[in-house]
Formats: structure tokens, sequence, C-alpha cells
């Protein structure tokens, strides 16, 4: 298989200038009509998914399209904050079988990685290539990684973003298709009264000191993972039920969702067809061993299915904590184990491509 095409233009997802200014208010507006549509519509997860679609399909159109990596991060921080809002003392009665789950995520990743190598091997990518864009997760470290071993890290990037297009698209549909669903912005906030001056204060610490803490400890994903730890720290110790407001949270979907359809620029027609066909095949690959995992633990554990299958869908860790809240599954578990699944991504992934590289597996 060749390489994807690229045009000329930089990364669209990356600190943006003055000149860059027009290109991303036509983005947000494109990325707000899009949300302002499929919630119109009362779709599922609306103002991310429309946002999403609308961004992507405009860009593969070739309108130009940006999004400032530092403003997509501030929202990051920010649906960290909400995920912790979902922590409460009442967790510590079903967390008990969480280790279990916790332990299986390795296996998950060692299974899926090998079955996405394979399957992008027969789909003709050179075997390095085809190791990272087999990876159920880590977009950012695979590309990384990918780039500091040969491979070809467009390829990589193009094949991550379409995997999480296509989860987040699928999920939220197929769960409207077989339970009830009620597609209302939610928050955490008991009584959805304004905040006071100390919820503020508590909820900006929770960002500050979270995100600081994590990146000193080195933690994965800081900028989600820390503000989320703290927020759910002074939550469970009562000292505020508050979370983010919706308006906050349906902004951080639009932009989060502008960002991901961004990222297809680039491509050109022939590859279109190509990049779904090829990212469509393994993105089903991998939700069936989600799948497989997600009924072989509810059996052992009890935990419910639709929870297992979105903390072990193969989509980003801010995705499908979007998701789980949109759904109304038990967002602190899905936020918990995607976190746990990056982590064993980063510690298991490099280890097993230096022992496929001496069994001469990769070349």
């Amino acid at each position: 298989m060749t390489e994807l095409e690229t045009g000329s233009q930089l990364n669209p997802v990356r600190r943006l200038g003055i000149r860059d200014l027009p290109v991303f208010a036509r983005t947000v507006a494109i990325a707000f009509v899009g949300g302002a549509i499929f919630n119109a519509l009362n779709l599922p997860l609306p103002w991310m998914l429309g946002a999403m679609i609308a961004t992507g399909s405009a860009t593969l159109m070739r309108v130009e399209t940006n999004m400032d990596v530092r403003l997509r991060t501030l929202m990051i921080i920010v649906l960290g904050v909400l995920l912790g809002s979902a922590f409460s003392p009442e967790i510590f009665n079903r967390a008990a079988l969480w280790p279990v789950t916790m332990i299986s995520l390795a296996g998950y990743v060692l299974l899926s990685t090998v079955s996405g190598y394979l399957y992008f091997r027969l789909a003709g990518f050179d075997p390095k290539t085809a190791f990272f864009s087999g990876v159920p997760g880590g977009l950012n470290e695979m590309v990384t990684l990918t780039g500091s071993m040969g491979g070809d890290e467009r390829q990589v990037s193009v094949t991550h973003t379409t995997r999480i297009f296509l989860v987040v698209m699928i999920l939220p549909f197929l769960f409207r298709l077989i339970d009830d669903f009620d597609p209302v912005l939610r928050t955490f906030s008991a009584s959805g009264a304004p905040l006071d001056p100390t919820d503020i204060a508590l909820l900006a610490g929770s960002a500050i000191v979270g995100l600081y803490v994590a990146r000193f400890l080195r933690m994965p994903a800081p900028y989600l993972a820390g503000p989320m730890v703290a927020s759910a720290a002074v939550h469970l110790l009562g000292l505020t039920h508050a979370s983010p407001p919706a308006i906050v949270v349906a902004a951080a979907q639009i932009l989060l969702g502008a960002s991901v359809g961004a990222r297809f620029a680039g491509l050109t027609h022939r590859d279109i067809g190509r990049v779904l066909r090829l990212g469509g095949i393994a993105t089903l690959i991998l939700l069936g061993i989600s799948g497989v995992f997600a009924v072989g633990l509810n059996a052992i554990t009890g935990i419910p299915f639709e929870s297992l299958v979105l903390a072990f869908s193969p989509g980003g860790l801010t995705e499908m904590s979007l998701v789980a809240l949109a759904l109304n599954i038990d967002t602190a578990f899905v936020a918990t184990h995607h976190i746990v699944r990056i982590t064993v991504v980063v510690m298991i992934v490099p280890l097993l491509f230096k022992i496929m590289r001496a069994r001469s597996m990769i070349d």
C-alpha cells in the first residue's frame, strides 16, 4: 500500500497565531452549526458528534480548518474536573471488583495490538507502521513512537484519528438502538443551581493543583487525569457537590469535536474511501474484542455490560468519557479504566515492539 497523500497544510491542531484567527473562527462556526443541528434532531452526544461530523466533512471538502491546541487542552482540563465530580462516597460500594477489570486491560491491549498488527500487515502497511496503527489507543504517544522507530507518522495519525471518529460515531447510536436514551446535556451538579464562589474556587483549584501534580508525577494524560483525580478528591470528601455548568460542557464538546474533524486535513479524495474502509474494518475488529471482554467480565464480576463495553472500547479517553456521560453510564468507572488503559499502552507496547522485533516479526 502506498503512503497516504498529504497536502501542504500544517498540523491543523497546533498553537495558532494572529493570522490563523479567521480560519479558527470559521472552524468554530462550522462546529457550532453541526452541534446545533444534531441537538435539534435529538441525536446522541449532539454537540460533540455534530461538531465532529460538520468539521470533518468541511475539512474533507478542502475547507481549511484548525484548532488551537492550547484551547483544546483547556477544554480537556474542564472535562477532567467534570469527570471528577462523578465520584461520590457511594462509589466505594461498587469499586471492589474494579481491580479485576483493570488487570484484564493488559490482556485486552495485547490481544488488540497483535490483532491490529496482523490486519494492517495484510492491508499492506509496512511492519512498523502496522504495529503502531494497531495499538488500541494513545494517538499522540503512538505517533511519537512511530517517528522514533522509523514508521510512517502520517499514516498512524490518520489511522488512529479514523478509529476515534468511528468509535465515537458508532457507540452512541448503537446504545440508542438497544436501550432507552435521553440525549440531554448532563453534568453532575446535584441542584443545578449557579455555582457559588466556594464551588468555583474548589473546582478551579482542582484543575490547577491536579494538573501540576499530574505533570510532576508524570501521570498519563495529565491534563485530564490530574484535574479528574483532584476533583474526585474534593467531591469524595464532600467539600462540594458542584460541577462545571452545562454551557461550559457544551463548549468543550464543540471544540473537542472540531479538533477531531480538523485532523483529516490533507487527505485526497482517493484516500477517503481507503481510509474509511481500512479504519472501519480495524475498528470493528477492536470493538469485537471489546465485546468479548465485556461479555466475559460481566459474567465474572456482574458489572453492567454497557459500562464494560465503554471501558474497553478503543476510543479516546476524553471521547469515551463524554460518551459515558451522555449515556448516563458509570462515568467514573469508564474514565478510570481509560486512564489505566493509556498507562498499560505506554508500558506494554514499547516492550511488545522490542520482543516482536527481536523475533524478526518487525523489520
